[in-house]
């Protein structure tokens, strides 16, 4: 697994050595991501910011507030719509999709 853009030393947090590594699927895509991390923090070390457009104009929208206030970061999570990504986290054989809209 590429850790380019993942933090995987911290000085409060430590280190990441050891967690277990899982696989989820966006868009049929497998990303690879720890295990009980946020959705959105395995697609972001992935390098993907798009997890919804919006109805109307169709805007990507991605993270915003990452605490599961707004609406930013919903996809549809095992067929499943608006789900948060920022706060639920991965599980083995995930499948994710970009969300086009609230539903």
């Amino acid at each position: 697994m590429s850790d380019s853009m993942r933090v995987t030393e911290h000085p409060i947090l430590g280190t990441d050595a050891g967690r277990e590594t899982v696989t989820i699927y966006y868009e049929d895509r497998p990303i690879a991501a720890r295990a009980g991390e946020p959705i959105a923090a395995a697609l972001a070390s992935a390098g993907i910011r798009v997890h919804r457009t919006t109805e109307k104009t169709h805007e990507p929208r991605g993270v915003y507030c990452a605490m599961g206030r707004c609406t930013d970061c919903m996809m549809i999570v095992d067929g499943e719509p608006n789900v948060r990504t920022c706060i639920t986290p991965v599980r083995d054989g995930m499948r994710v999709q970009v969300q086009h809209g609230l539903q």
